[in-house]
């Protein structure tokens, strides 16, 4: 058994920062992986993704750098579609300030 690990940074631009939204969205995400998955910000202090209550206390700002770090079989995986998660803002849908097509 060979132990996998990956690892990547985002650019978090979500209007109001890491908060209970968002939060949930990523811990539920990293909860599919078995990888250990660990996130941190600027401060550079590793946390459990898959931890709510930790997750939602570093409440990261706009244009805050994640950094995420993985290890299992599935590292690679979840590294990714986190940073996906992020990179598509959390999946939220913005009311104001949204164009109309035409």
């Amino acid at each position: 058994m060979s132990d996998h690990t990956a690892t990547a940074s985002v650019l978090m631009v979500h209007d109001v920062g890491l908060h209970a939204r968002p939060s949930v969205k990523l811990t539920k995400l990293a909860k599919t992986f078995d990888a250990d998955i660990e996130l941190s910000a600027a401060d550079g202090a590793w946390i459990d993704a898959k931890s709510i209550v930790k997750v939602m206390a570093m409440k990261a700002p706009r244009d805050t750098e994640l950094n995420f770090r993985a290890a299992g079989d599935d590292a690679g995986d979840a590294v990714g579609a986190l940073v996906a998660l992020v990179e598509r803002d959390f999946d939220d849908e913005h009311i104001s300030g949204s164009s109309s097509g035409g």
